[in-house]
C-alpha cells in the first residue's frame, strides 16, 4: 500500500509524540507513587519523634519501663503520638491520660491482617541493650531507631520499619486520582499533538509537492518550469537548485536547437550549391570544364572542411579526442605554424610583428600537434578576417607559471558585446566575418576546445591595432602538480 509523504511524517511525529508521552506518564507515575510513598515515611518519622518524647516523660514518671509491657499501656502511649496536643497529656503521666478507645488483644494470632501494615503495628520499643520491651514487629532488619535519653543517657531505643508499600484507603485513592489525572493529561496531550502535527505536516510537504510536480514538468520537457523560492533552509537550497538545473536544461535546449538548425544550414549551403552546379552541366546550362570543376571542388572541399571540423567537435563532447602529450618548447610550435602560413600572409599584404623569447624556456606539457592546429587556426582566422594591408602582431611571453601567446590583429574589429561568443559554435559575426570568408564559426570552438585540455584559458578582447586580440594561456611544466 502506497502511503503519501504527508501522512509518513505525520505518522514519525505522532510516534514521536508518543513515544514522550508515554515515558513521561511512566515516569510520573512512578514518582508520584514514590514519592507520595516517601512524604508518609517523612510524616511517620516526625510521628516517631513525638512517640520518642512521649516515652522520655512516661519514662520520668516511671522510672522504668515496666509501664510498658502491656499491649493496653504500649498501645496507649502509641496513640498519645498521633497529635501534640497528646503530648501535653503524656507530661501528666501514664496514671492522668485519658483512657483510649479500647484495643483489641493482639497477644493470640487474631490481630487484623492489615493491621501490621499500619504505624502502630511497625513500631517497637527496646530497652538500652536494644533487647525488645514492647511492639509488634519480631524481626529488626531496616527498622530505624531512635534514642530515647534521659539526661544524656541512654534508656531505651523506639523503633519503625519504615513502609514499603501504601496501604491506606485514603492514600491509596490520593495515588490512584493523580495517576488518573495523569493518564487524562497523556492523552489530551497525545491529541493535541495530533491536532498540531496534521497541519504541520502537510505545511512542510507542501513545498515538496510544488517541487514533485515541477520536476514532472520538467521532466517532459517544460524547461521553462520554476518553483518560489522558499526560506533560507534546505527546502529553499533546493528550489534554487531546481531553478538552477531548469535553467541549465532550457539553454542547454536552445543551445541544441541553434546548433541543429546551424548545423543544417551550414550542410544545406554547399550542398545547394553542388546541386546546382551539377544540375547546370546536366542540363547544358554550363560546360564541364576546369572552371566548372574548379567551383565543384571548392565547395567539396567546404563542406569536407565543415564535416571535419563537426567530427572533432563531436569527439571531443565525447571525451574521445585523443591527445599524446609530452615536454615541448613552446616557441617552436608556434615557430612552426608561423612559417606553415607565413607566405600567404605576405600575398594578402599582412604586416607580421613577431615577438619571441631568445632563448628556450617556455616548456609546456602538451600535445605538439593539437598545439600546431591550435596556433594555425588562430592564424588563419587572422588571415581571413583582417582586411588586406593591415597588420598582425604575435607575442610569446613566458612568466613564472604560464606561457601567454597574444595574436592580435588590425581592423575590421567586432563589438565588444559580441567578443565572449566568438567561441560559441557555429557563430559568425554577420557584419565581417562571415561565411563568404570561407569560415563555419567552429575554428575557434576547437581552440577553445584545445586550449581547456591542456588546462589553459583563451579569451577574445579588443585589439590595439583596430581588430581582435586572442590571448591564450598555458601553464609551464614547472607550475604542474
Amino acid at each position: 500500500m502506497k502511503i503519501m509523504i504527508k501522512y509518513r511524517l505525520l505518522i514519525a511525529m505522532l510516534a514521536a509524540t508518543g513515544a514522550v508521552v508515554i515515558s513521561m506518564f511512566l515516569i510520573m507515575q512512578w514518582s508520584i507513587g514514590h514519592g507520595f510513598l516517601a512524604y508518609v515515611n517523612t510524616m511517620e518519622k516526625d510521628r516517631l519523634e513525638r512517640l520518642a518524647q512521649v516515652l522520655e516523660r512516661a519514662y520520668q514518671a516511671n522510672g522504668n519501663w515496666e509501664f510498658a509491657r502491656s499491649d493496653e499501656a504500649w498501645f496507649r502511649l502509641v496513640a498519645a503520638s498521633r497529635e501534640s496536643s497528646d503530648l501535653d497529656r503524656a507530661e501528666r503521666g501514664e496514671r492522668r491520660m485519658q483512657p483510649p478507645p479500647p484495643f483489641p488483644n493482639f497477644s493470640g494470632h487474631s490481630r487484623p491482617p492489615r493491621f501490621q501494615y499500619r504505624f502502630e503495628g511497625r513500631v517497637l520499643l527496646l530497652d538500652a541493650q536494644k533487647a525488645k520491651l514492647a511492639g509488634l514487629p519480631s524481626v529488626q532488619e531496616a527498622v530505624q531507631l531512635h534514642k530515647i535519653t534521659i539526661s544524656g543517657r541512654i534508656v531505651g531505643y523506639v523503633g519503625l520499619r519504615p513502609r514499603q508499600h501504601l496501604t491506606d484507603t485514603y492514600q491509596l485513592l490520593f495515588v490512584k486520582q493523580q495517576k488518573l489525572t495523569m493518564g487524562l493529561v497523556a492523552v489530551v496531550m497525545f491529541l493535541v499533538s495530533a491536532a498540531i502535527s496534521l497541519p504541520l505536516a502537510h505545511r512542510l510537504v507542501l513545498p515538496i509537492k510544488r517541487l514533485a510536480a515541477s520536476m514532472h514538468r520538467l521532466a517532459s520537457g517544460e524547461y521553462g518550469t520554476r518553483v518560489p523560492v522558499g526560506p533560507e533552509d534546505e527546502l529553499g537550497q533546493l528550489a534554487r537548485d531546481f531553478n538552477t538545473l531548469a535553467l541549465s536544461l532550457e539553454n542547454n535546449e536552445r543551445a541544441r536547437r541553434r546548433w541543429v538548425a546551424d548545423v543544417s544550414h551550414e550542410l544545406r549551403t554547399p550542398l545547394a550549391i553542388l546541386r546546382g552546379e551539377i544540375e547546370a552541366i546536366q542540363d547544358g546550362v554550363r560546360q564541364a570544364g576546369p572552371e566548372s570543376m574548379r567551383s565543384l571542388h571548392g565547395e567539396v572541399m567546404h563542406l569536407s572542411r565543415l564535416v571535419d571540423d563537426l567530427y572533432q567537435i563531436s569527439l571531443y563532447d565525447i571525451g574521445a579526442l585523443t591527445y599524446r602529450k609530452e615536454k615541448i618548447e613552446l616557441k617552436e610550435v608556434l615557430e612552426d605554424a608561423l612559417s606553415s602560413l607565413g607566405q600567404e600572409f605576405m600575398q594578402k599584404g599582412i604586416s607580421l610583428s613577431i615577438e619571441l623569447p631568445r632563448a628556450d624556456g617556455c616548456t609546456v606539457f602538451a600535445d605538439p600537434d593539437r598545439l600546431h592546429q591550435l596556433f594555425s587556426n588562430l592564424l588563419d582566422n587572422s588571415l581571413k578576417y583582417t582586411d588586406a594591408g593591415g597588420q598582425l602582431s604575435v607575442k610569446l611571453h613566458c612568466g613564472q607559471n604560464l606561457a601567454q601567446v597574444e595574436f592580435a590583429d588590425s581592423a575590421p574589429g567586432v563589438a565588444p558585446d559580441q567578443l565572449e561568443r566568438l567561441f560559441d559554435r557555429l557563430y559568425r559575426v554577420e557584419s565581417s566575418r562571415n561565411r563568404a570568408k570561407g569560415g563555419a564559426g567552429l575554428g575557434l570552438a576547437i581552440c577553445k576546445n584545445i586550449v581547456e585540455a591542456h588546462e589553459g584559458t583563451i579569451d577574445a578582447l579588443p585589439s590595439p591595432h583596430g581588430g581582435v586580440l586572442i590571448r591564450v594561456e598555458l601553464p609551464l611544466t614547472g607550475s604542474r602538480t
